[in-house]
């Protein structure tokens, strides 16, 4: 039995649905920023979304549940940056492939530092919800790093060094980075992520010392 069909009407109505549950993320992302998690109250979201308390109430159910989604939506998009490996005949060389995941993870550290700011300053230690969630994403990108290291073993390009620490220290020059931009307030122009970029990857690389 087909379903009926949604009118125009159902469909402007959940399209602004969308719209307004999107708008009160966006409103509620720099509050939590600047206020931090526990000083933001549920009357500053709605201040800054220009919004009844009731309007929150039937997008979301706390404070605790819009942190969440604003998590979720800040992982995503730093996931978006993070590329597997490509080990076809035609793929560009490893260096290369990894040379472009550190420049698009840094590109959207550097671009949005609210995302940054969230990450770094405002979601750990909160909850063991939202420790989960980001032990999760490293997780994820430790497993991407080190199935990197594996591979440039495989091929030849890389010593025979231990891929799980190898990953480890990759990810802190990583994560280091991103907490110079949030905790010391450091620019860093966008035509300069290529520069920072072949920096990390070199320094992980090849390290210090002259080959």
């Amino acid at each position: 039995m087909k379903e009926p069909a949604i009118d125009g009407r159902s469909k402007r109505a959940r399209s602004q649905r969308k719209n307004r549950r999107q708008a009160i993320l966006e409103a509620a992302r720099p509050v939590f920023v600047d206020n931090g998690y526990h000083q933001t109250h549920i009357s500053d979201i709605i201040e800054a979304a220009g919004i009844a308390r009731g309007t929150f109430y039937l997008y979301f159910d706390s404070k605790a549940a819009i942190f969440a989604e604003l998590l979720d939506l800040s992982l995503d998009e730093m996931r978006a940056s993070i590329v597997g490996v490509d080990q076809g005949e035609d793929a560009p060389p490893m260096e290369a492939q990894l040379m472009g995941t550190v420049r698009r993870l840094l590109s959207t550290v550097v671009s949005n530092r609210l995302l940054t700011t969230f990450l770094v300053r405002e979601a750990v230690g909160l909850d063991e919800e939202i420790d989960a969630k980001l032990k999760a994403f490293y997780a994820e990108l430790i497993t991407y790093i080190r199935e990197a290291l594996e591979e440039g073993k495989k091929m030849g390009i890389l010593r025979d060094l231990d891929s799980e620490v190898g990953a480890f220290c990759i990810m802190g020059t990583i994560k280091q980075f991103m907490e110079q931009v949030v905790m010391y307030d450091r620019e860093v122009p966008k035509e300069d992520i290529d520069r920072v970029a072949l920096a990390v990857l070199d320094f992980n690389l090849r390290g210090i010392l002259r080959s």
